[in-house]
């Protein structure tokens, strides 16, 4: 399949962190960056996009001023391809986060963890098998 265009993106609605997020995620995880960004005429992020591993996804503000949150029941998958990068990462999203796994082998991984970060978005982070 020759560059298919992704159809079904996720969408993070944050409450007033979406560029702090965006900026925080990018500089968490390799082979990302911040594609566009279109404001309110408040400074908050109306429509955005961002790529994390060469995957695209969508944020914004929330503005109808109701706060949403984000549950664990909905999480970002990640597979890391090093011990370093799984370490690296989950240290920096546990920052100010929760740790609902910590990271270690379990049955079903050699290494995996689970993290709801500073903005509450749910993280499962595995090693990749060698």
């Amino acid at each position: 399949m020759e560059n298919a265009i992704q159809k079904i993106t996720t969408c993070f609605m944050f409450n007033g962190k979406a560029e702090e997020a965006m900026n925080f995620y990018t500089s968490v995880f390799d082979q990302s960056e911040i594609n566009s960004v279109f404001h309110y005429e408040d400074g908050t992020v109306s429509y955005a996009t961002f790529t994390l591993k060469g995957q695209t996804f969508m944020a914004m503000d929330n503005s109808n001023k109701q706060e949403f949150p984000f549950t664990p029941a909905m999480s970002l998958f990640v597979t890391c391809d090093t011990e370093e990068e799984i370490t690296r990462v989950f240290e920096q999203l546990s920052q100010d986060g929760i740790v609902l796994m910590p990271l270690a082998a379990y049955p079903f991984s050699e290494k995996f963890g689970w993290v709801e970060d500073k903005y509450g978005v749910s993280w499962q982070l595995n090693l990749a098998k060698s």
